[in-house]
């Protein structure tokens, strides 16, 4: 597991708590990708993920439909929960992405998350997410099916055989519970949460123009310009490095 550290002088290190099962994380990876491709210093930018189970007492296979699970978390009528549905699936379509609900199938996600650990070390954590994400919100995948990781792992890039041992010996769990707890210790609630530079923190799938705006803000602060000289001329003599250079005084013979 890659521990939480604030930025290097040269980078910008930007951590991001999020889980699988929620879409809303999948939306704001989208976003922050957005604010990235326009970000100057990108290639200066680690990005390192985290994390973060919505519901760890979730079964590998949920018995309700996302609709009906919606619907008695929060007190609604089934039509109530598939509006808010159609209103998430319409965010997500603005961002490119093509959410399938009636399609998807509740799960636990605690295995995923030991798999993209796994994929952080050879980095291709990135790649991982998206694939998890693309395989639950759209195609319907049961991410609680070990088989179903092997596959999808391999897809992104990882050897189904490594896969298939990390899973099955629980190689990632603690390195997830880790995460889990330094999200607690952080006071973070909810998902996505981005923590930029080690100190500053943007809660939510926040729009592209306010994670640039984040980016910048840090960026500036944690690594300042350098000073312009003013006057038009080069430097003039000065002491510096612990001393002075003293000009000797010419001791040429000027005598008549």
């Amino acid at each position: 597991m890659t521990l939480f550290t604030p930025s290097s002088p040269e980078r910008l290190r930007v951590d991001i708590w999020s889980d699988i099962a929620c879409p809303w994380c999948y939306i704001g990876k989208r976003r922050f990708e957005q604010a990235l491709a326009t970000f100057p210093q990108r290639e200066q930018v680690e990005v390192v993920w985290h994390a973060f189970e919505l519901d760890p007492s979730a079964p590998a296979q949920g018995p309700l439909s996302v609709r009906d699970g919606l619907a008695r978390k929060y007190g609604r009528t089934p039509e109530q929960a598939q509006e808010m549905l159609d209103h998430m699936t319409g965010v997500a379509a603005q961002e490119g992405l093509d959410y399938h609900f009636e399609r998807l199938r509740p799960t636990n996600t605690f295995q995923a998350h030991q798999l993209i650990q796994l994929a952080a070390e050879q980095g291709l954590a990135d790649a991982v997410e998206e694939r998890l994400f693309a395989a639950y919100l759209t195609q319907g995948e049961l991410l609680g099916d070990p088989e179903a990781l092997v596959r999808l792992g391999t897809e992104a890039g990882l050897a189904a055989e490594e896969v298939r041992a990390a899973l099955e010996s629980g190689r990632y769990a603690q390195a997830v519970r880790q995460d889990e707890a330094q999200a607690q210790a952080l006071g973070i609630s909810g998902v996505p949460f981005f923590v930029l530079g080690g100190k500053y923190g943007v809660s939510g799938a926040q729009p592209a123009e306010v994670l640039r705006g984040a980016l910048e803000q840090v960026w500036n602060e944690t690594h300042p310009a350098p000073l312009t000289l003013l006057g038009g001329a080069t430097p003039a003599e000065g002491c510096e490095d612990g001393q002075c250079a003293v000009p000797q005084p010419d001791t040429a013979d000027t005598r008549g």
